[in-house]
């Protein structure tokens, strides 16, 4: 090999050499550009998970006073409703819990009866509407929602009512059969049925 296919070789080996150096200086430009972003990103996903517990916390103060507010006036014993917040997969799970006692129930409708998740289910549909944003108008429209509550707490339930109903702003529309909770302006379709039938 002569000199001249030799320097043709070396030039051609030091620009192939020169484009992967070029080539390799672009990667690890790109490379350090990616994790910039990937700590921007790990940095963002870490200030999203603070500001979703605290919102969490608040919401879970808010639920957990109204419910508790609402089984502590209807029942004598009454049942303390806590929310527990699980981290599984990269998501939060809530669980409710309803305890008495210090007791944690498994089975809230079984264990504490249907009364007890009547009440607690009222709360929880209140709560929601409170915590709704923007504000909505505050108006509960609901179905026989003490249908399984005893009759010796139908006074209570209907002084909750009224009473959540001033403080909060609520208004509330209920259907029933139950006479102690027929409050404020009753509509008794039952008579105007039977009118119909006629």
């Amino acid at each position: 090999m002569n000199t001249e296919e030799l320097r043709g070789k070396i030039d051609k080996a030091l620009s192939q050499w020169t484009i992967e150096v070029k080539l390799c200086r672009q990667e690890e430009e790109d490379l350090e550009q990616a994790e910039q972003r990937m700590n921007a990103a790990d940095e963002a996903l870490l200030i999203a998970q603070e500001v979703a517990q605290q919102i969490q916390e608040q919401a879970q103060i808010q639920i957990t006073s109204v419910v508790n507010r609402a089984l502590q006036t209807v029942f004598d014993e009454p049942y303390t409703f806590k929310i527990r917040f699980d981290q599984k997969r990269g998501r939060t799970e809530a669980s409710l819990v309803f305890e008495r006692n210090g007791i944690i129930l498994d089975d809230p409708l079984t264990e504490a009866g249907g009364g007890v998740v009547d009440v607690a289910a009222f709360a929880l549909r209140l709560s929601s509407i409170l915590l709704t944003r923007p504000v909505l108008r505050k108006v509960m429209i609901l179905d026989e929602p003490f249908k399984n509550l005893s009759a010796e707490y139908h006074s209570r339930i209907r002084s909750l009512l009224i009473t959540l109903s001033k403080e909060l702003g609520v208004q509330i529309v209920l259907v029933t059969h139950i006479q102690a909770l027929k409050i404020g302006k009753i509509y008794d379709l039952t008579n105007n049925l039977e009118n119909a039938r006629e």
